[in-house]
């Protein structure tokens, strides 16, 4: 929905008009002329909050990151094993749910050269490999534990977002029942 922009707008504005237009209309629909469109101003007017459509599409990787580590912190807090596993198993569900185009940047590679995504990914990690402790892992073990985890919810809720599960059974049980399995393996490791 397109917003009228005050008299000030200005760069957290057109950053959080362009999440709402990748989380409405998908990553791949972000264009300078359809945010220009949105925010109801012409489209060289964006020059002046952002360098380019690339700086803006980092942007929004850097912010989903950001939002979705916060929000597995969040959840983790006070937890610990595998209450702390089903706690980031479903904080990270309920962000793609919610937000599907930044979950969708917060995929994407970062530049290595860019600082600021190397340490929210980096924090991120720290936070998992923290939450894996209780089950005595090597630190080699633990990032593969990392890795793993990380792949079970990504591609839970990649198929959940194409329709990819059609049988009559409640997708909240199987996802719970699949980070069960992980916790298992990761007990008995």
């Amino acid at each position: 929905m397109a917003r009228k922009p005050g008299p000030g707008l200005n760069a957290e504005q057109v950053l959080h008009e362009a999440a709402a237009l990748v989380d409405d209309e998908g990553w791949e629909q972000l264009s300078l002329a359809r945010l220009a469109e949105r925010l109801t101003i012409r489209t060289p007017s964006l020059y002046n909050h952002i360098t380019s459509l690339d700086g803006l599409r980092r942007d929004l990787r850097v912010l989903g990151a950001r939002e979705l580590t916060a929000r597995l912190a969040r959840a983790a807090q006070g937890k610990s094993g595998a209450e702390a596993i089903y706690a980031i198993g479903a904080a990270y569900r309920a962000y793609a749910h919610e937000h599907p185009g930044l979950y969708a940047a917060a995929l994407r590679a970062a530049d290595p050269d860019d600082s600021e995504f190397q340490a929210i990914a980096r924090e991120a990690v720290e936070l998992l490999m923290a939450l894996l402790r209780p089950f005595g892992l090597t630190d080699e073990a633990a990032l593969h534990a990392v890795r793993g985890l990380r792949s079970l919810a990504h591609g839970f809720v990649s198929l959940e977002a194409v329709g990819g599960f059609g049988l009559p059974l409640n997708l909240d049980e199987t996802y719970r029942r699949l980070l069960r399995m992980f916790i298992v393996g990761l007990e008995g490791d």
